[in-house]
């Protein structure tokens, strides 16, 4: 697979060398987006999002649990992913690799760090609290996982109805309006091939990339940085992809 991979980023340089890429977009241009909502009508909150061929569904589920140590006043939200072997002939069974800790995690931080879910709203009572468990489904792995995850669990979010609670518990047949949202939280991934950047990258882009950035923001500020990869970044190709970011980012919020 290394070999492939290397294959892959050869050609992929040369067409770069000649302003060109694979599927004929501008290297900042994102691949069709769609969202479907309501997906799964026993969750609290679902969505189905597809960046060109990758597709990946989010489901949310409220539980009652006990608040952790450090922040007795809070509730819960807890993020996991899942690459099931339907999406990939690369996926196998089994539990989460570090590849869905990664998605899981990232996308978790992105939502997290934005505060844009009041997680003091959650408390029941001085020992129990609401726990908010965002999962993701990978159904179709066609590159880019983790922006079309990020872009699932907010359409998701945003559709999700708080339960009513009675005696701490949940009364599952009824709920109390929707969660209320501060900010959309969306991700712009770029590949990185020599000195380009590249948004959005298909399969190919994604298996022969030397490294990627992903950048979480909502429409005012930065909310999550992840790099990986071997290749380096600088500071202006950060300030750079920072400002893309936000400009791709409004792109994606006005379809939630």
């Amino acid at each position: 697979m290394e070999i492939l991979n290397e294959l892959k980023r050869d050609t992929i340089m040369r067409m770069l060398a000649e302003g060109k890429r694979a599927d004929g977009r501008k290297l900042d241009e994102f691949r069709t987006v769609r969202i479907q909502k309501n997906v799964l009508p026993n969750a609290e909150g679902s969505a189905l999002c597809q960046i060109g061929k990758t597709q990946v569904i989010a489901g949310l589920k409220f539980d009652v649990a006990t608040p952790y140590a450090d922040r007795p006043d809070e509730g819960v939200f807890s993020t996991g992913a899942e690459l099931v072997p339907l999406g990939s002939h690369m996926f196998e069974p089994g539990p989460p690799n570090e590849d869905a800790i990664e998605l899981a995690r990232v996308v978790d931080r992105g939502i997290r760090s934005s505060e844009t879910i009041d997680l003091k709203s959650f408390a029941i009572n001085d020992e129990k609290v609401l726990a908010l468990y965002l999962d993701l489904w990978v159904i179709d792995y066609g590159g880019n996982l983790i922006d079309t995850a990020a872009l699932a669990a907010m359409a998701a979010l945003l559709q999700t109805k708080m339960p009513k609670v009675e005696d701490a518990k949940i009364i599952r047949s009824e709920d109390v309006g929707n969660l209320k949202i501060g900010e959309k939280v969306v991700a712009c991934s770029f590949s990185k091939f020599g000195t380009h950047y590249l948004l959005d990258p298909a399969l190919d882009e994604d298996l022969g990339m030397d490294g990627k950035v992903t950048i979480s923001t909502t429409s005012k500020h930065v909310c999550a940085v992840q790099k990986s990869g071997w290749a380096s970044t600088n500071e202006k190709d950060v300030s750079d992809l920072v400002d893309l970011a936000f400009e791709r980012g409004n792109q994606l919020r006005s379809l939630l």
